[in-house]
């Protein structure tokens, strides 16, 4: 018998929108499919545990006993009880996140935030429709063609969330292109400390876990840490990295700014790598309760009112160890914008925090098209870099959509490279001394180091006359012979 493809399940999964499409806001039903998805997953794989052990062992005990399991089902969580619901379905789906979140404490609060059991939106017939249609697809490990199937249709399908939500996509997916060129810039390793400050679905955490993976570490050998303030979102980020195998973690309930979470003894957690997409210029990003703030992020300055890009860095510097390195996504304002940030980028200047500024393409983004950048902040840069920042001018290298722009591997290839290089390519990077920077009142607007307009073409005006004259002479040949066949035809005057 054939296993379940990654093709196939993508497909089985995407199907369960269109069943939602018309009863639901697009940006809402994802909580609904990934909820399903997830009581799913974990039903196939404890009845998988729990038959093989009766099978083996000729006893039934795995069916009542937690500690065979990594998450334990009860009965009124199995999909076998849902499945033979035909009334109020939402409610006994409710029932049984209900029963999953105490039977598992590390689910404590990931799916109470899923309400089914509202029959305007979700009325029986639509549910039992849906609960057929997840019924049809076998989630046992041994029926799934990849060990991490799961993982991966999971973020197919928050990606297709994100493009169907549009400008609200942005707010819990970062596409992951972008996300792969900056793990390659910092590189995490082995054994490292990893956090985002602005989690959202946890794309780049996983993705720094599968880094990881494909230079032959073990990711299990990391922490990761996360902190999100959309409930919905966080739960979203819990069951991603649940369906990726990475059990352990630490993902944070609220605002990052107001309320950091990632706490140890009462201060702030210290990390290897920070990385993040934090919104962009938040208008009320918590400038009241960083003015009191006891932890001492904003040393280089309080950020405006109404743009909170540099309270992010601020705290992604403030959590960096000695050794740490972030990199993080900016719009490209928080580059040469003065007044305060001004100051503020002096200070993270001229304490050598910044080591690369990357100029990214526009419309990478969802709910924005202007061009963004990636700022890259080192606490122990090596010796040649030291009193340097290294500019890059990415911009013009992606492939064009319909909707949006998308990094292509080569592009991401071009930048690294050329980081990791750190030498200078004419109209492309360069190495810029802190004391040019410096006499530029500070200012990190790429423009200013690299010259970044193209080339006009020179012409050679001799030669143009010449080819327009002889261009010229041939039409005049060709006028004459025309009025010949004209003449001959009878047409002359």
């Amino acid at each position: 018998m054939s296993k379940l493809t990654l093709q196939q399940l993508e497909a089985h999964l995407w199907e369960s929108a269109n069943i939602l499409r018309g009863s639901i806001d697009s940006s809402d039903y994802k909580n609904y499919i990934f909820g399903l998805l997830f009581l799913k997953r974990l039903n196939d794989v404890f009845v998988e545990k729990a038959e093989k052990v009766e099978r083996e062992e000729g006893d039934d005990y795995a069916w009542r006993d937690p500690d065979e399991h990594q998450f334990f089902v009860s009965e009124r969580a199995r999909w076998k009880h849902i499945q033979g619901t035909t009334q109020d379905i939402g409610d006994m789906i409710n029932k049984a996140f209900e029963s999953l979140e105490e039977e598992n404490p590390s689910l404590q609060g990931v799916l109470a935030s899923i309400d089914f059991n509202d029959k305007e939106k979700l009325p029986d017939s639509l549910l039992l429709q849906l609960v057929q249609h997840f019924t049809a697809i076998d989630l046992r490990n041994d029926n799934l063609s990849e060990p991490d199937m799961l993982g991966r249709a999971y973020e197919y399908l928050i990606k297709q969330f994100a493009d169907d939500a549009g400008k609200k996509g942005g707010e819990f997916y970062t596409p992951s292109k972008v996300v792969e060129l900056i793990v390659n810039l910092i590189k995490p390793e082995e054994g490292m400390r990893i956090s985002d400050p602005t989690v959202g679905s946890g794309g780049m955490l996983i993705q720094s876990a599968d880094y990881i993976k494909s230079i032959g570490g073990n990711p299990r050998n990391l922490t990761l840490h996360g902190q999100e303030r959309n409930l919905s979102t966080w739960a979203i980020c819990k069951m991603n990295l649940l369906l990726h195998g990475m059990s352990d973690h630490r993902i944070e309930k609220g605002d990052t700014i107001r309320n950091p979470k990632l706490l140890e003894d009462g201060e702030l957690i210290l990390y290897d790598r920070v990385i993040a997409n934090p919104p962009f210029s938040l208008s009320s990003w918590g400038r009241e309760e960083a003015e009191s703030d006891q932890y001492g992020r904003f040393r280089f300055g309080m950020p405006p009112k109404d743009k909170g890009d540099l309270a992010f860095v601020q705290h992604m510097v403030s959590t960096l160890n000695q050794n740490g390195k972030a990199g993080v996504v900016m719009p490209h304002g928080i580059l040469f914008r003065g007044g305060v940030e001004g100051k503020i980028r002096q200070g993270l200047l001229e304490e050598d925090a910044v080591e690369a500024v990357i100029g990214l393409p526009s419309k990478l983004f969802y709910g924005t098209g202007i061009p963004a950048s990636i700022l890259l902040l080192n606490r122990n840069k090596e010796e040649k870099n030291k009193e340097k920042v290294f500019f890059i001018h990415g911009a013009d290298d992606y492939q064009e959509g319909k909707n949006q722009n998308m990094l292509r591997d080569q592009d991401i290839e071009k930048i690294v490279s050329a980081y990791d290089k750190g030498e200078e390519l004419e109209k492309y990077c360069r190495s810029v001394p802190l004391a040019e920077i410096k006499e530029n009142d500070y200012n990190l607007n790429i423009a200013r180091y690299i010259d970044t307009t193209e080339e006009v073409e020179q012409i050679d005006v001799a030669q143009a006359i010449a080819e327009l004259r002889a261009l010229e002479e041939e039409r005049n040949q060709v006028d004459d012979k025309m009025y010949e066949y004209l003449k001959e035809l009878g047409y002359s005057e």
